[in-house]
């Protein structure tokens, strides 16, 4: 083999391993397309339905606790079999789940998977990766993940178009995930891994794979020096990592890791039909915006790996951050100016009990300026009817909203599309890349789970709330609380964070920890 075919070889494993990303994006995004009918076909309350979103990012948290331990006893492409076999699992029970704590249970599974391929898939690249080509190929993954959101978004699209349920929508992964499970098996086992197990002739000939017969020997050799220097050294601990010296370089991490979620990015893409719904699309458009998120957000990721090393980590998270704060307040002010008036045909639309339109007759054409309070007068007027008119009329209420709304929907699309872009090229791809610089050497492993723990734990609480905080704040006061903590990133990136562009790592480690 010449060197373009090694080249070419090692592109395909990065390809291949990558689409585990793929897997994640597609998973973390279907669920957009499907909170309106699940809601309904297992008439969920707001807790609930914030609890089916948010269930598959506490998996993938718990999973991220134990994939890399597992990933070092088992291997890298094991663990990546894993993944694709809980990816498989997850599919088809969301597609065929009877009851609200089946369909739950199998989004923590794929939560499981998602945790997996979001922690090894880089592991295994960057470990048969070149030097020179590292980062290149390491960034197929990321790139996959947005991939994989916009896929999730034009798959609910076509599918609702063709009349499918929203069993479809979640049971589609299965085919990619079982793909990715086949195209694993061409796949050879992570040479230093192989190293680390002894077991140095499989090591040398997958090296001799990538990098060629005259170079193997060399790379076999760094991998060894390598290994050695590890286990030299004393094992890193997370009590290290809150010592003074270490002060300023956690608060950088879980600074950016908080502000990357409390922001709500995750509410934003997990709801965003949900959200265009609210601001008066009919389902099939809202779907359709829901498309235009996703390829926004794949272009801004593109743009954002040409410019992170041209223009520099801060000046991004600077004009991101400000960006994402205008955006979201402008989403704020577009719901604040809307107004509610419920009418006849807005009842018919959700099927409400005769009894209940009857009892809701005086509200009919009034104009209410919140939501919260549209939303107040429904259940005081409904308050004395019978216990299952209420309960039907509660689990009604945000279809009510959305069908007795008057808004600039067009001012909600553009401010959704703006904080999507700016969220791509700020703290979306630039937290990650400052995670892999900030930490010292000996601490990086333990000071990333850690940061990147506590950033999974944050999405999980903002997916949790979500629904309940449309319901108790309204949309509004919703969008302006994120563009706040938009507003306070800036502030936070002005203040504490430093660039790091061109700097080596060690004179990074210096800067932070003297």
């Amino acid at each position: 083999m010449n060197d373009a075919a090694h080249s070419s070889y090692t592109t395909r494993l990065a390809l291949v391993v990558a689409l585990g990303g793929f897997l994640m994006g597609f998973d973390s995004a279907v669920i957009s397309g499907v909170v309106d009918p699940v809601r309904a076909h297992f008439a969920l309350d707001a807790d609930s339905v914030g609890w089916m979103v948010s269930c598959l990012t506490l998996g993938a948290t718990l999973a991220m606790a134990v994939a890399g331990p597992l990933a070092d006893r088992f291997g890298r492409r094991t663990v990546l079999f894993w993944t694709a076999a809980l990816f498989t699992v997850s599919a088809l029970g969301c597609a065929l789940a009877d009851d609200f704590t089946f369909l739950v249970v199998a989004r923590i599974v794929g939560g499981f998977g998602v945790g997996g391929a979001l922690l090894v898939a880089p592991i295994y690249i960057a470990e048969i990766a070149p030097p020179e080509r590292r980062g290149q190929l390491v960034s197929f993954n990321q790139l996959n993940i947005v991939l994989g959101f916009s896929a999730a978004f034009f798959s609910n699209f076509f599918l609702e178009r063709a009349g499918l349920s929203w069993r479809w929508m979640l049971g589609v992964e299965a085919a990619p995930a079982a793909l990715y499970g086949l195209l694993l098996m061409t796949v050879p086992r992570s040479p230093r891994w192989l190293a680390m197990r002894g077991r140095m002739d499989e090591a040398r000939r997958v090296l001799v794979r990538i990098n060629g017969e005259a170079n193997a020997v060399a790379a076999l050799a760094e991998v060894q020096t390598s290994l050695l220097r590890d286990a030299a050294e004393v094992r890193a601990s997370v009590r290290e990592l809150f010592l003074p010296r270490m002060r300023r370089v956690m608060l950088i991490g879980l600074g950016l890791g908080f502000f990357q979620q409390i922001t709500g990015i995750n509410a934003v893409f997990y709801y965003s039909t949900t959200i265009f719904g609210m601001a008066g699309a009919a389902r099939d458009v809202a779907l359709g915006h829901a498309i235009l998120v996703g390829l926004v957000n794949v272009a801004f990721t593109i743009l954002a790996m040409n410019l992170i090393d041209r223009l520099g980590r801060r000046p991004l998270l600077l004009i991101g951050s400000c960006t994402m704060a205008i955006a979201l307040f402008s989403n704020g002010v577009a719901f604040q100016n809307a107004h509610f008036v419920l009418t006849p045909e807005a009842a018919t639309a959700v099927n409400l009990p005769g009894e209940a339109t009857t009892a809701l007759n005086p509200l009919f054409g009034v104009d209410h300026d919140d939501q919260v309070e549209f939303l107040g007068a429904i259940e005081q007027t409904c308050a004395s009817l019978s216990p299952s008119t209420i309960e039907t009329v509660r689990g009604s209420l945000q279809d009510l909203a959305k069908a007795s709304l008057r808004i600039n929907g067009l001012l909600v699309l553009i401010g959704i599309m703006a904080y999507i872009a700016a969220f791509a090229i700020s703290l979306g791809p630039v937290m990650w890349a400052m995670f892999s610089e900030i930490f010292p050497q000996r601490l990086r492993g333990v000071a990333i789970s850690v940061a990147g723990f506590f950033n999974s734990t944050v999405s999980f609480l903002v997916q949790q709330w979500f629904p309940r905080g449309l319901e108790t704040l309204g949309p509004a006061n919703v969008f302006y609380l994120f563009g706040g903590f938009a507003a306070l990133a800036f502030v936070f990136t002005w203040r504490i964070v430093p660039e790091t562009k061109g700097r080596s790592l060690e004179e990074i480690e210096r800067l932070l920890t003297r």
